[in-house]
This record gives C-alpha cells, sequence and structure tokens, in this order.
C-alpha cells in the first residue's frame, strides 16, 4: 500500500500560511511596517510601485537584524518577541506570529539588506522562498527590505487583486492608520515617485491628523480623556459639523495597534447621540490603553480583530468621554466659517491613477472671491430702513394648529424630560434671540448682540416634538386612556404573524393590540399623548414602521418612532407663520435638551456674527 499521508514541503507550508497572513499588496505593507515599529524605529519610509504588485519596499532606521540571525527571521514560527509561553498572554508588541517574512518571501521575490549598530550589515535575497543570495553587505542601522513580483508564482491569487487605485488606496489606509497609532514615528508614502502621505513624527497626534486628514479637518479635532480601572481612553473626535458618509473614518488603537470592531466603532457614534446626521460618521482617532491581560490579540491571523475582556465597560467609557466632551462645544455652525472652506468649483479629477489618488486626497481650499456676491446694492437699497418686510403678499398664517405642539398638553411631559440627566442635555445657555423675519415660509431670522442667527423651522419643530415623543413612549404606557369604541385594523397574513410574534415589544412602545380573527386586531386603549382623532392614524403608522425595523431592539424601536413620528409631524418648508407663531417655537426650541440639531442630525440654526457680516461686505479685511 502506498503512503497517503506526507509531511509537505516549507515552501508549500508558507505559501498555504501566506493565503491566510497575505491578502493583497496592502497585508506586506502592513506587516513589515509592523516589523519596523517593533524594532523602535523613527522614521519609516515605504516605496511601492503598480500599487505594490510591482515592488514594495520599506526602509526603516530600528535596531536592525543581526547578521547571524537573518536566515532564521525566514523560518516559519521564528520570533524574536515572544520568549516563554506566559508571554503569549502579554503581548506587547504588534508582531509575534512568526508568519509574515516567511510567508511573503514564498509568494514573491525578496530582498533584504540590514546592519546592527556599528556592526556589520548582510544582504540576502529570496526567490518564492528560496534562499539564492546570502552574503556580506555595508549596510546602515535598521532594515531596507524590497518585495518583488508579489504573488509571481500563485497566479491564482492575482484573480482577487482589485484594480490598481483600489490596491493603493488599501495601502494608502494602511500606512494611514498605523501612522495615527504611532505619531512618536515619522512616516512617508511614495507610490510610483509621487508622495501621497507624510507625517513628522513629533508625538504629537493632532500633527499626524493634520498630515493625513488636512488641516482643516485637524482645526474641528477635539480632544477626549476618560479613565476607569481597567481602561484608559484618549485621542480626537470632530465637531458633529465635520462627518464623512463612511464611518472608515474611524481609527481604533489598543495599546498602540490598529484593531477593527463593530461594538466599539458604534460606542464612537453613540457618544454624538443625535446630533450627527443619518448616515454621517464623524473622524476620530481612539487610543485605549490597557492590561495585556485582558487582550487577546491571537485570534485572527491578522490581528486586526481582537478579543476584550469587558468590551461593554470599554464601549460605555468611550461613549461617555465623547459625550462630555461634546456637551461643551458650542453645536451653533458659524455659517461664515462653512461659507469659507466651499471649493471654489469641482474639478475634474485627473486620469493619471497615482495624481487622481492625490487630488482625491487634497483638503478644500478656501473659497475664492467668486462666491461673494457680485452685485452692487443700489441707492434706493441704501435708502431703506431696516425695518424687515416681506417679500410676500400679506397672508394669514397657513400653518396648521396640529403643527404646533399645545403646550399645556406637552408642559408635564416637556418638564420631566427637562429634569432628566441624558446624553443630550445642553450644558450652554441657548442664545436669547429677538425674532426679527422669515424667508420663504422654511427661515426664520432673529438676532442678538452676538449677530443673526438663521433657523430652519422644519428642523426646529423636528426637534422639539421629538424630544416630546421620545419622552411620552418612554413611559411604557403607564399614562392610557379608554377608547368608548374600539379601532379595528387589518393587516395581511404575512404582517399579521409578524405583528403576533411581536405583541410584547408593540406593547413597549405604547402600542396595545387585542387578536381578532386571523388577520385583524383591536385597540381598545391608547397613551394619552396620542391626539383625538389621530389615534389610527398614529398606531397604524407604528405598526408599519415597526413591519420595516422588526429587528430592532425595544429601545432602538422608541428612538426610531420618535424621530419617524417628529418628522412627519412637523412643520414643512413653505409654511408661512405669524410673528406669534414663530416666536413660540423659538421659545419652545430654547427649552429643549438639544436645540441645536434635529432628530437626523441637521443643524437647527446657524450663525453669522457681527464681525463675519462686516468681513462679507468689507468693512473689515481678514487678517490674510
Amino acid at each position: 500500500m502506498s503512503k497517503h499521508i506526507h509531511i509537505m514541503s516549507s515552501t508549500l507550508a508558507n505559501q498555504i500560511a501566506a493565503g491566510e497572513v497575505i491578502e493583497r499588496p496592502a497585508s506586506v505593507v502592513k506587516e513589515l511596517v509592523e516589523n519596523a515599529i517593533d524594532a523602535r524605529s523613527t522614521r519609516i519610509e515605504v516605496f511601492v510601485e503598480e500599487a505594490g504588485l510591482k515592488r514594495i519596499q520599506v526602509v526603516d532606521d530600528g535596531v536592525g537584524i543581526s547578521s547571524d540571525d537573518v536566515l532564521d527571521a525566514f523560518q516559519r514560527h521564528a520570533t524574536s518577541k515572544l520568549l516563554s509561553d506566559d508571554e503569549l498572554f502579554r503581548i506587547r508588541t504588534l508582531g509575534f506570529r512568526g508568519e509574515a517574512l516567511p510567508s511573503i518571501a514564498s509568494v514573491s521575490r525578496l530582498t533584504l539588506e540590514t546592519a546592527e549598530e556599528n556592526q556589520p550589515g548582510r544582504k540576502v535575497v529570496l526567490n518564492g522562498g528560496e534562499v539564492i543570495e546570502n552574503q556580506a553587505a555595508a549596510s546602515r542601522r535598521g532594515v531596507n527590505i524590497t518585495v518583488e513580483e508579489l504573488f509571481y508564482n500563485t497566479p491564482a491569487r492575482l484573480k482577487y487583486v482589485k484594480t490598481l487605485k483600489t490596491e493603493l488606496s488599501h495601502i494608502s489606509d494602511t500606512v494611514n492608520r498605523l501612522a495615527l497609532a504611532h505619531p512618536e514615528i515619522a512616516f512617508k508614502l511614495v507610490s510610483d515617485g509621487t508622495v501621497i502621505s507624510k507625517t513628522v513624527g513629533n508625538k504629537d497626534q493632532i500633527q499626524a491628523i493634520a498630515g493625513i486628514y488636512g488641516v482643516e479637518t485637524a482645526k474641528k479635532m477635539k480632544k477626549i480623556e476618560k479613565a476607569n480601572f481597567d481602561f484608559e481612553v484618549s485621542g480626537y473626535v470632530s465637531l458633529p459639523e465635520t462627518t464623512r458618509a463612511s464611518n472608515n473614518y474611524m481609527t481604533l488603537i489598543v495599546n498602540g495597534r490598529y484593531i477593527k470592531n463593530f461594538i466599539l466603532n458604534r460606542a464612537i457614534v453613540d457618544g454624538y447621540g443625535s446630533t450627527l446626521m443619518v448616515g454621517r460618521y464623524p473622524v476620530a482617532v481612539i487610543n485605549v490603553n490597557m492590561d495585556p491581560l485582558l487582550l487577546d490579540v491571537n485570534v485572527h491571523p491578522t490581528k486586526q480583530q481582537i478579543r476584550i475582556s469587558n468590551e461593554k465597560e470599554l464601549a460605555q467609557l468611550i461613549s461617555e468621554a465623547i459625550k462630555e466632551r461634546m456637551a461643551g462645544e458650542s453645536r451653533i455652525p458659524n455659517a461664515w466659517e462653512s461659507f469659507q472652506t466651499r471649493p471654489a468649483k469641482r474639478m475634474p479629477a485627473p486620469k493619471d491613477e497615482q495624481t487622481r489618488l492625490s487630488f482625491e486626497q487634497s483638503k478644500l481650499e478656501p473659497v475664492s472671491s467668486d462666491y461673494l456676491p457680485n452685485h452692487q446694492p443700489t441707492s434706493d437699497y441704501l435708502n431703506e430702513t431696516s425695518e424687515v418686510t416681506t417679500s410676500h403678499p400679506p397672508v394669514q398664517s397657513v400653518a396648521k394648529e396640529t403643527d404646533f405642539v399645545d403646550n399645556n398638553h406637552v408642559a408635564p411631559v416637556l418638564k420631566t424630560a427637562l429634569n432628566q440627566t441624558e446624553e443630550e442635555t445642553n450644558s450652554r445657555p441657548f442664545p436669547d434671540l429677538d425674532y426679527i423675519g422669515q424667508m420663504h415660509g422654511t427661515y426664520l431670522f432673529a438676532q442678538n448682540e452676538s449677530g443673526l442667527y438663521i433657523i430652519d423651522q422644519h428642523a426646529a419643530q423636528e426637534r422639539i416634538k421629538y424630544e416630546y415623543y421620545k419622552s411620552a413612549i418612554a413611559e411604557d404606557g403607564t399614562d392610557l386612556q379608554e377608547l368608548l369604541v374600539p379601532i379595528v385594523i387589518d393587516y395581511p397574513s404575512s404582517d399579521a404573524m409578524i405583528i403576533k410574534d411581536n405583541k410584547e415589544k408593540l406593547e413597549d412602545a405604547s402600542v396595545f393590540l387585542e387578536d381578532f380573527g386571523q388577520n385583524s386586531f383591536l385597540i381598545r386603549r391608547h397613551p394619552t399623548w396620542m391626539l383625538a382623532g389621530q389615534v389610527e392614524d398614529t398606531i397604524k403608522e407604528m405598526i408599519d414602521f415597526f413591519l420595516e425595523k422588526s429587528s430592532l431592539s425595544v429601545s432602538q424601536f422608541r428612538e426610531a418612532t420618535a424621530i419617524m413620528m417628529s418628522c412627519k409631524r412637523s412643520i414643512k418648508a413653505n409654511h408661512y407663520l405669524s410673528n406669534q407663531e414663530a416666536r413660540a417655537l423659538l421659545n419652545q426650541l430654547s427649552e429643549a435638551r438639544n436645540p441645536y440639531n434635529c432628530p437626523h442630525g441637521r443643524p437647527v440654526l446657524v450663525n453669522f456674527t457681527t464681525t463675519d457680516m462686516e468681513k462679507m461686505f468689507k468693512r473689515i479685511q481678514d487678517s490674510h
């Protein structure tokens, strides 16, 4: 009988390991740069050609590798970072598995030049993991490693490689994350001769953020710090008006290691409450320091996914740190600053890939003077009084009475809500505003001694009603009113089954249903906050919304329902308000816990300071 079980060759074993560790060119960059960081480098330079498929070169000024150890570094499971079994549970380095170098060498042509301080250098060349050159060399301290023709001997892997632009984007992201995690190191990434990113390495993380995301973004970042017995959290988070459409701008760093963690990412967003627009994410760099015993970094070959003890406790700490920092910030966007940072025009991206990537990463330039009004005021205009006049014929208010919250009905609930300690509590006094007019039935104008305020009337009332509904729904149906005549509602069988399976969850959100036949339900009572004549429509809205969002938890459903109802029941654009109604709306807004954002995160009001106005009309000149 022939022997069917045999020991695979070291080359084959390394190629299999490479399938786990080396997913794409960016994986090579990550492993080599992490080795350079562990080598106590102060400067790391990365050069790539054709997005790393042709060549990747990483040069550092670290401690280097001893000439006697160079060949051992390419053996599987060779490491200088673990000397005993106990150290596996106290990992303080980025690389420790002993797989990176042999895996990379097995799928490329690799050249390594290295030397220790005041020691002779060494140069080795490997082809597909086989050593073809090993000789003394005059090398400076550190490591200079070049990887060429990646995946040349495993062509099947090339099928999974994306476009050069995509692969270069992954490389850039990898270097950026490592630079943010290690501001004490100067990083430089060069692609086909073009510098893509560069940091100064002066230990200042905000400087690293400026080097990667731009100076304007860095100006909008705020420092956070908070600690408990197990964790120390620090870093920078952007103001709510500085957001991105992707969560890719949130960086989590645990003991110097960039990680991916959904729960902690969620904690960052939760820290902003409802101040973020829906679908928008902050720019954030969060550092977490903890005892390595609370951390298992050995659960995934790439070491980006880790296991954290007391993860929920850490998530809460991160959220609280952000909530506390945002509570002390002015939440009224400065309209002039937003105006200044708009791009002068949208330029077409260059066709060359590398130039285009650099173009896409560049920050916005200050607005040109073309954006300033180019018409000159007429003498008639200058002679007008400052009294505000409307641009539409005199009309009575077309806003419906039901568009406004009844103060008598809301007061008890709103006062209870105001006494609660919540994440959205405003720690800065809302400005005392003097209403002066309305524009297009959409925007209200008000003033005080500091300047002009423009209020989005829909967003303002949406915030007021959101806080009302959120507080009312949270009462868990304790204040109910019986109907003289029950209401019958019908649903198709598919929806009826979902409703029946989730009746308890609906009751937790103040929707009380009784089975009435196969696909029908009876409503016998309802919360008192539901207005007379709107009970059936309100409950149907809540059930329809639940059918779309049935996977939400009770608290999430309550929150989402409050947002949905506040949006549907708030005044829309082109609704003209009387002076009395407008002032009542501003008064209610001033009493809100968070008067600065609607529940979707959009700003409720913006501010032009008197200085901003003087700049716009050239009464004073900018310092530049």
